[in-house]
């Protein structure tokens, strides 16, 4: 078997386990990175972007370089190798929970149960949900599923793609320091800033790739690649931006506007000004999108890895 057939088949065995089984309950990998990546932050933190900067490249080495040295030692078989691709492949994409996750919370709004939904929804995003009515957690589950779309998804498997279980790991490095230590807080705007920055960077072939299949994927094709073109330039993040504009054109939605964000107000520009208010319904369209667009993600990176192999051989 072909290497460039490794990721193709592990990618789609790890998908499909993560569409089975999700996240595991205890002992998540992601969990234990993060568990790591506190206890490097605690020996470093210095209020200066260069001891920052040494915390994410100590981090995400090690979870690239652990990958490669897996990726090494199982070489040889090529059973092996699918198996690992597979696994690395489950433990980062994080699409059936984040689709559980939505999906309670309309339930409960469906039910009329807004106190319920506002304690659920931290497991989702960072807003402040005691600022919120039903149809703002709406809009709320909503941007969240189009923005994780693209970082728990569609962005794992650009990378690993690219390069494999090291890419894979390295990329779930990358997105869970950001979420860590990359917001602007006052402990966090310099030390956080080489990660955020990273995040930039890695986050930007698979978000436009996410903004490119929800436009495919979407039932308003035009409508998304209009509120592409028009807003996502208007959204302070520069990934964030072209998903979230995607999908609300896509969805025929609203996003944006008037957030809360650890007791800090945002007033961000709407997205796809054209489309109607977030209604509770749309939280289910929303997750039904998200599924197409990452198998679709799925067949676009192993394409793109078998092509480009290809030609090489």
């Amino acid at each position: 078997m072909r290497a460039d057939r490794v990721f193709a088949y592990g990618a789609a065995a790890g998908l499909l386990g993560d569409r089975l089984l999700g996240d595991p309950r205890r002992g998540h990998p992601v969990a234990v990175f993060g568990r790591a990546a506190g206890a490097v932050e605690r020996a470093l933190w210095r209020d200066h972007r260069g001891w920052g900067a040494l915390h994410t490249a100590v981090c995400v080495g090690a979870a690239a370089g652990l990958g490669a040295v897996a990726a090494s030692v199982v070489r040889p078989s090529r059973t092996a190798s699918v198996a690992l691709t597979a696994a690395a492949t489950w433990a980062v994409v994080g699409g059936t929970s984040l689709a559980r996750e939505a999906r309670a919370i309309g339930r409960a709004l469906e039910a009329g149960d807004v106190e319920g939904a506002r304690a659920r929804l931290p497991h989702l995003c960072g807003r402040d949900p005691q600022a919120l009515d039903a149809d703002g957690i709406a809009r709320a589950v909503v941007e969240s599923v189009a923005e994780n779309t693209s970082d728990a998804v569609v962005g794992a498997l650009v990378w690993g793609a690219v390069g494999g279980v090291p890419g894979l790991l390295g990329f779930r490095a990358v997105n869970t320091l950001d979420a860590m230590v990359g917001h602007k807080s006052a402990r966090y705007r310099r030390y956080g800033w080489a990660s955020a920055r990273l995040d930039d960077v890695a986050g930007w072939p698979g978000a436009r790739l996410t903004a490119v299949l929800a436009t495919v994927a979407g039932g308003d094709p035009r409508g998304a690649v209009r509120a592409w073109r028009v807003d996502a330039g208007k959204h302070p993040s520069p990934n964030a931006g072209p998903v979230e504009a995607s999908f609300a054109g896509a969805l025929g939605v609203r996003l944006g506007g008037t957030l809360s964000y650890g007791g800090r107000v945002e007033h961000r520009p709407v997205l796809n000004t054209e489309g109607r208010a977030v209604a509770v319904p749309d939280i289910e369209r929303a997750v039904r999108l998200s599924g197409r667009v990452g198998l679709l993600a799925l067949g676009v990176s192993a394409a793109a890895r078998l092509a480009v192999k290809g030609r090489r051989s």
